[in-house]
């Protein structure tokens, strides 16, 4: 995702010089080619990000189309007043970058890991909020970010992901992916997830279980009319997302069902209310939380058997 991100903006500065990147000291080294292409466009600001975030706010206001890129815990949490006050509350048109979601940082421990990001992004008004499968949706997110006016968090993971689209794919905000219809229960997931929910789909679908599966790229505005249809199409949803399980895409399921009447039964797959603090590689980590692609498919067809 990381690769992809730089390759789209460094396309979009060539296209649009008001686009400017700016970055937190992170990913300096990898940006070395936007550097050397686009000096102007390129700021480093180091270990500052509000200080980054509220001057990419005045940029906008002078027309630049800014993009604050960063590890998420170091954007989103340190600099969320002027996330908030600078940009949300101004409208400005900022792009804020954040890498490294869910547990992707998984060695580097819970100062690094980012599952609270989306509920905190959620809760702000005028901001719309991203979250790619892979490489191939990142530059079509980076893309529709560019583009779109306003505030944009764009949720990305590191430079590891697996391919989920072989060829192209629509992208429409707003607008959840359909990856695999079926009727006994509906999978919706986000981010680098969608891979595991995938593999999961995968293993179920040969035990001769019927499982829809749903990537939603796209977190705010949530596509209502996707997650109706699959409650009064299969009844049981789960969600599952590298995010705490309070205020992400559950949360954001669970209301949209709430305000419906539905009866469709929800679960929600993510990290429960509590730190991670296990050091691992990433794999080891999201199967100790329950979110491998074995993890998935066995809470999945336990959910489905249930009375």
């Amino acid at each position: 995702m990381r690769t992809a991100y730089i390759e789209t903006i460094t396309k979009l500065t060539k296209e649009n010089p008001k686009i400017y990147s700016m970055v937190g000291d992170n990913g300096a080294i990898v940006f070395d080619d936007y550097r050397r292409d686009f000096a102007r466009n390129f700021v480093n600001f180091g270990i500052a990000e509000a200080t980054m975030t509220s001057v990419a706010a005045g940029m906008a206001s002078c027309g630049a189309i800014p993009f604050i890129y960063t590890i998420i815990p170091f954007l989103v949490m340190r600099a969320y007043e002027q996330i908030r006050n600078d940009i949300c509350l101004q409208q400005m048109n900022v792009k804020i970058v954040g890498i490294g979601a869910g547990l992707k940082y998984s060695t580097l421990g819970p100062t690094h890991h980012a599952i609270e990001d989306l509920a905190l992004m959620r809760v702000l008004p005028n901001i719309t909020i991203l979250s790619p499968a892979d490489a191939k949706e990142t530059r079509k997110a980076t893309e529709l970010a560019a583009h779109l006016q306003g505030p944009v968090y764009l949720r990305l993971g590191t430079n590891k992901e697996h391919v989920v689209y072989e060829g192209d794919h629509s992208f429409e905000l707003g607008k959840a992916v359909v990856l695999q219809e079926g009727y006994d229960v509906t999978l919706m997931a986000t981010g680098d997830l969608v891979w595991d929910a995938l593999m999961a789909v995968k293993k179920l679908s040969a035990e001769g279980l019927s499982v829809r599966l749903l990537n939603f790229h796209t977190i705010k505005p949530l596509d209502d009319k996707q997650i109706l249809k699959a409650a009064r199409e299969t009844k049981k949803i789960i969600t599952i997302e590298n995010h705490s399980v309070i205020g992400g895409l559950g949360s954001a399921v669970a209301e949209v069902l709430a305000q419906s009447h539905d009866e469709a039964i929800l679960k929600r797959l993510g990290i429960n209310d509590q730190f991670c603090v296990a050091y691992a590689d990433y794999e080891s980590l999201k199967d100790c939380y329950g979110l491998s692609a074995n993890k998935i498919a066995a809470a999945t067809m336990d959910f489905v058997e249930q009375k």
